[in-house]
Parts: C-alpha cells; sequence; structure tokens
C-alpha cells in the first residue's frame, strides 16, 4: 500500500474512532481487552476499502453497529457485506438501539459466532 494512502487511512481510522457513537462505545466496553471469549477486537480497521466498526482478526469476524441513516443506506450496506464476505469475513449488523438496550443479548450473539469460527 502506498504510503501517503496508509497516512490517510490511519488518520481516517483515529478520526472514526474520536467520533464514536454511545452504542460504539457501550459496544467496545464489553468487546475490548480480550473480555469476550478471549478474543482481541480492534474498532475502526480498515478493510478493503471500508473502516469496520469493530473487528477481530482471529476469528475474521466484524461486527457492526447501524443506526437510523442504514435505513435509507440498504443497498451500499448491502454491497460492502458482501465486499467483507468476499475477502473471507464474516459480518455481524446490530442496530444502536440494540446495544443501547440489550447489550447482554448482543454479546451473547457475538459469542456464539465466535464459537462457530472456534471448532
Amino acid at each position: 500500500m502506498e504510503r501517503r494512502n496508509l497516512k490517510t487511512r490511519t488518520h481516517r481510522a483515529r478520526n472514526l474512532r474520536a467520533a464514536s457513537t454511545d452504542a460504539e462505545h457501550k459496544m467496545w466496553s464489553i468487546v475490548r481487552s480480550r473480555q469476550l471469549a478471549g478474543c482481541k477486537f480492534r474498532r475502526q480497521v480498515p478493510i478493503d476499502r471500508y473502516f469496520a466498526d469493530f473487528a477481530c482478526l482471529e476469528t475474521m469476524l466484524i461486527v457492526e453497529l447501524d443506526g437510523s441513516q442504514h435505513m435509507e443506506q440498504a443497498g451500499y450496506d448491502a454491497e460492502r457485506t458482501r465486499v467483507l464476505e468476499t475477502a473471507g469475513w464474516r459480518v455481524l449488523r446490530f442496530w444502536n438501539n440494540d446495544v443501547l438496550a440489550n447489550i447482554e443479548g448482543v454479546a451473547e450473539a457475538i459469542l456464539a459466532e465466535i464459537k462457530l469460527a472456534r471448532p
């Protein structure tokens, strides 16, 4: 990857982390520091031409949080998911409201997906 492009992507990832939503903060509080099944998650990870909200490289799992704006960009999200899955990633999507109101249920769904990745 071109050095200039790498700097731009790193800068963009930092800006996205700094501008995290309440739902992203709450999700980060349960996945950071290997709290979920010992898996290391990273925030705002550049993958292909996208930035994944949360990604676990070990299990090739991406967790995306969607706000109300995603209702209007369903086609974009579907294409994004297709590209990521073609690259070997599994993508889980949750609504921000689900994260804020039912973080335990979200954590259970992520754990179930992790168990599928670890035979």
